[in-house]
């Protein structure tokens, strides 16, 4: 069974996809979920859902480890054609994941009371992000 979601952002920061993907999921019987971000400046995370403070410490957290390319110490990037953000974008994909392997039973996710699933926008301007989910039944 696949599929693909597409998912509008607000520009940099974490897109709760977590019903989303329950929601397709119903029923499905026992087996592992994986998606993948198919865009190389997002990135996708399993991160607490309770406190939307943890959401935004890991983007203020990501934009002072990977600031962009008008900060003179990103001075050295090269890929600057589509922005100050672009090449830095790039980076944060490549440091968090792109894709993720849930197990499911019943139907369900085996997620963890406080767990979501989040696409993360790296890109300063709102997107569409494409994500393929597989779910794979056991047996």
């Amino acid at each position: 069974m696949q599929t693909e979601f597409v998912i509008a952002t607000q520009g940099p920061g974490l897109t709760e996809i977590t019903g989303t993907v329950a929601r397709w999921l119903s029923g499905a019987g026992d087996g592992v979920l994986t998606l993948m971000v198919r865009h190389t400046s997002a990135s996708l995370l399993i991160q607490e859902n309770a406190d939307p403070d943890v959401q935004t410490d890991l983007i203020e957290w990501l934009d002072r480890l990977v600031p962009g390319t008008d900060e003179p110490s990103m001075s050295w990037l090269r890929h600057t054609a589509e922005g100050a953000d672009d090449m830095p974008a790039h980076i944060k994909a490549a440091l968090l994941p792109v894709s993720l392997q849930i197990p499911v039973a019943g139907g369900r996710m085996r997620l963890g009371t406080w767990q979501g699933i989040y696409l993360v926008e790296h890109r300063l301007a709102p997107h569409r992000r494409s994500i393929a989910a597989l779910f794979q039944p056991m047996g």
